[in-house]
C-alpha cells in the first residue's frame, strides 16, 4: 500500500474501537478479501497477517517494552516478526477432546467467534459463550448435548482441555512473551496485542507524515498529493533543504 492509502486506514480508523481497527487492518492486509471472509478467519490467521503487515510496512524488528511484575524495572528488547508470520496447516477437520463422559469436537475460534464473545459481561460467560459458538459436536455419555445446554452443562476442565488443545493447533492466536527480568530474575507474562502495537506505529508514522506535509506544502506550495508522490528519501531531502535555508 502507498501512502495515500495508508492514510486513509489510519483516518478511518480514528474514531474506532479496537475490534474495527483489527478489521481495517486485516483489511489492509488482505485487500482483495470481503468483510465476511476477513470474520470467517482463525483468530491466528488474522493475527499472522497482521505481523505480515507490520513486517511489510516497518520492518522485521519490533521493539517491545515490559515492566518487570515482581519488581517494576522497565525491561526493553527486540523481537523479529518474521517468526510470528509463520504458520503450520491447520486442521481440515474439527479438532477433538475427551474427559470423563465428555466428548466434544469444535472448530477454531474465529474472529467473528470471538468479537461476539467479547460483548459478555463477564470474563466465564464470555469463555463459554465463545466454547459454545465453536463446538461442533458434544457427547456426553454418548449422547448428544444440545447447543443451548451446553454452557450450563460443559466442566471446566473439559473448557481448558478445549483451550489448550485450541492453542497447540493455532498457536499465533494468543502470542504470550515470557520475559525474565535481568534485575531481579523473574519471568513477566506479557501478551503482545499486535492490533494496538501497529496501531500504535501507524499512527506515529500518519502524524509524522502529517507534519511532513505541512512544513513542504508551506516551503514549496506543493499539494498533499504531490508530496505523497515523492518517495521517503526525497521528501527527507527537501526538509533538509528547508532547515537549512
Amino acid at each position: 500500500m502507498g501512502p495515500t492509502e495508508l492514510l486513509a486506514v489510519w483516518e478511518a480508523g480514528l474514531a474506532q474501537p479496537a475490534g474495527e481497527r483489527s478489521l481495517l487492518l486485516h483489511r489492509a492486509a488482505r485487500p482483495a478479501a470481503t468483510a465476511d471472509e476477513l470474520l470467517s478467519v482463525p483468530v491466528g490467521e488474522r493475527e499472522a497477517d497482521l505481523f505480515a503487515l507490520r513486517r511489510a510496512l516497518f520492518g522485521e524488528r519490533m521493539q517491545v517494552r515490559v515492566e518487570c511484575g515482581a519488581c517494576g524495572e522497565a525491561m526493553e528488547f527486540d523481537l523479529d516478526a518474521s517468526v510470528l508470520t509463520r504458520r503450520g496447516a491447520l486442521p481440515d477437520e474439527p479438532l477433538r477432546v475427551a474427559d470423563g463422559e465428555w466428548v466434544v469436537e469444535f472448530r477454531l475460534p474465529t474472529v467473528a467467534g470471538l468479537a461476539a464473545a467479547a460483548t459478555a459481561s463477564r470474563p466465564d460467560e464470555a469463555r463459554r459463550r465463545l466454547v459454545t459458538d465453536c463446538t461442533v459436536r458434544a457427547l456426553r455419555g454418548g449422547e448428544p448435548v444440545a447447543s443451548d445446554e451446553l454452557a450450563a452443562l460443559l466442566p471446566q476442565s473439559v473448557e481448558k482441555l478445549i483451550a489448550e488443545r485450541a492453542a497447540e493447533a493455532d498457536p499465533t492466536a494468543d502470542v504470550t512473551l515470557n520475559v525474565a527480568c535481568p534485575e531481579c530474575g523473574e519471568a513477566t507474562p506479557a501478551e503482545l496485542d499486535i492490533t494496538s502495537y501497529l496501531w500504535t506505529e501507524l499512527d506515529t508514522w500518519a502524524r509524522d507524515l502529517m507534519l511532513d506535509v505541512h512544513l513542504l506544502a508551506s516551503a514549496y506550495g506543493w499539494s498533499e498529493p504531490e508530496i505523497l508522490a515523492l518517495s521517503p528519501l526525497r521528501r527527507r531531502y527537501y526538509l533538509e533543504l528547508c532547515a537549512d535555508a
